[in-house]
């Protein structure tokens, strides 16, 4: 497995080492002693998976006071994810990192508790998985809008299509609910 450190410490791309032949090919998506050595060690209580078409738009999310560590991934399809460091007081409070993920390079990305998670769909279908490790509370859902001018992220789609709850979001300054920086 390769590991890659992004500019934000914490969040970090993960490159599962892949056997292929004729047949097809074979690659272990999660093993918890090799992701557990650079940070990510769950335990994960929740697998989610979701489909979407060319220019859809998810995000940007994150929960608190329950934060979800996620690890992301597509299965099939190619995505833009952009996870964004929202704890208040951190040093890379408001820089974002953004990856490309697909069926055809297999990353995965960790966003780690603390962190605003969006992607944006680039091939005519993807499926999307997430290994999460906290469970969903609705309660505790925070949605930070996409197109924030502070942020300044290309999602590589000009015109995204949204979720309602996606398009009317509050931009980051307005949002009194971040979590905080654990400087420990």
């Amino acid at each position: 497995m390769n590991v890659i450190k992004t500019e934000l410490p914490e969040v970090i791309i993960f490159e599962p080492k892949m056997f292929g032949d004729t047949r097809g090919f074979f690659l272990e998506h999660y093993q918890a002693e090799r992701y557990s050595a650079h940070g990510v060690a769950g335990p994960f209580v929740q697998d989610n998976l979701s489909r979407s078409s060319r220019g859809v738009l998810r995000g940007l999310h994150l929960q608190n006071p329950h934060p979800q560590g996620k690890l992301v991934g597509v299965m099939r399809g190619r995505v833009l994810d952009v996870a964004v460091d929202v704890r208040v007081g951190s040093p890379t409070f408001g820089k974002h990192v953004a990856v490309e993920l697909s069926d055809d390079n297999f990353r995965q990305l960790w966003i780690p508790k603390g962190f605003a998670h969006g992607f944006t769909v680039l091939s005519e279908t993807a499926d999307f998985f997430y290994k999460c490790d906290e469970l969903y509370r609705p309660a505790d859902e925070i949605t930070i809008r996409w197109n924030d001018p502070a942020l300044k992220i290309d999602w590589h789609t000009p015109a995204p299509t949204l979720s309602e709850r996606d398009t009317t979001a509050p931009l980051l300054e307005n949002i009194d609910r971040l979590p905080s920086y654990d400087r420990t």
